[in-house]
């Protein structure tokens, strides 16, 4: 069992709908709703937790609606170590559809000052230096609030990184470039996301293993590309591995991507096979699109998930990035 932290800069209350289809200026009848204390690195914190870690989530919350994060908190075990800023943290709606097309509405969320942002500073600095409290990694994930800039998170990467904390990255846009040139330990975007920092389409395998290569040239340790039914593409000093997951009907994408960050951490700081790390972290990410949520490593028929899950080894990669 590891000690984990999450950071959620900019979390959400997310309302998560599920509806035939979505049709703009109508009346839509639901199929099921869902609110829920969220955030990408929320969300994390729940994978982590259901795999066995002492975990702690922090980044800013609202004081005037953190009810429902409190008792998430504390139905999790997780440490609450989020500073609270004034305001309320933001609702985000997600309208999930039965072909598995999902439209979100994300508000910009709460607005961090030149002061509240130092003090999360301090609190990492004072948190890395405690060696009872210090954690083995800590997951960066979500976007970042009106506040913070893609500056400020490079330079948040590179405090922990220079107290030797291992940093893991989800974030897209501009926060996304400005976190790869901070040269976290690893970072996770789908082929969209990454796509805009690439500067060319990752359409195809082979543009997929170009940038995930690129991306462990510029200092990344480990490059995970998610690409939905196309698979997942890893590079590391373990090789370029890529994994295919099991054909399952899609309820929701929304919290697969967490789940594949949480599971591969899990793997890379429990010293599992990279087979192992991929197909669990695969094959759990999976899971969770079968309905709303993170995906549930307790699922009854998760050992036949893994086992209908694919995954090969491409190369070796050498320390340029480039196929040995």
């Amino acid at each position: 069992m590891a000690r984990l932290l999450t950071l959620s800069l900019n979390p959400a209350l997310d309302l998560s709908v599920s509806l035939e289809r979505l049709v703009p200026g109508e009346v839509n009848r639901t199929r099921e709703t869902h609110l829920e204390a969220a955030g990408k690195g929320v969300n994390v914190a729940r994978v982590l937790v259901a795999l066995g870690h002492d975990v702690a989530v922090s980044g800013f919350l609202g004081a005037d609606n953190d009810g429902p994060f409190l008792r998430a908190f504390e139905s999790l075990g997780v440490e609450d170590a989020f500073l609270r800023v004034p305001g309320e943290t933001r609702i985000n709606a997600k309208l999930a559809e039965a072909d598995g097309r999902v439209t979100d509405i994300n508000g910009p969320g709460a607005a961090i000052d030149a002061a509240a942002w130092q003090r999360l500073l301090d609190w990492l600095a004072a948190r890395a230096d405690n060696a009872e409290r210090r954690p083995d990694a800590v997951v960066i994930a979500g976007s970042l609030p009106p506040g913070v800039s893609p500056q400020d998170l490079a330079a948040l990467i590179g405090q922990l990184r220079g107290a030797g904390l291992p940093v893991w990255v989800d974030t897209s846009g501009e926060a996304l470039a400005a976190a790869i040139a901070a040269s976290p330990t690893a970072v996770k975007p789908n082929e969209h996301e990454l796509a805009d920092w690439a500067g060319f389409a990752l359409d195809s395998a082979e543009a997929r293993l170009k940038a995930a290569l690129r991306l462990y040239a510029e200092g990344v340790e480990e490059a995970l590309i998610s690409a939905g039914p196309e698979g997942v593409l890893w590079v590391s000093r373990r090789g370029a591995w890529q994994a295919m997951p099991p054909r399952l009907s899609v309820a929701s994408t929304v919290g697969a991507g967490d789940t594949l960050v949480a599971a591969m951490l899990h793997g890379v700081i429990e010293g599992h096979t990279p087979e192992q790390t991929l197909r669990l972290a695969t094959a759990l990410s999976a899971e969770s699109i079968r309905h709303v949520g993170v995906g549930n490593p307790r699922a009854a028929d998760f050992p036949h998930l893994q086992q209908q899950t694919r995954v090969r080894r491409l190369n070796d990669v050498d320390a340029g990035g480039a196929i040995a």
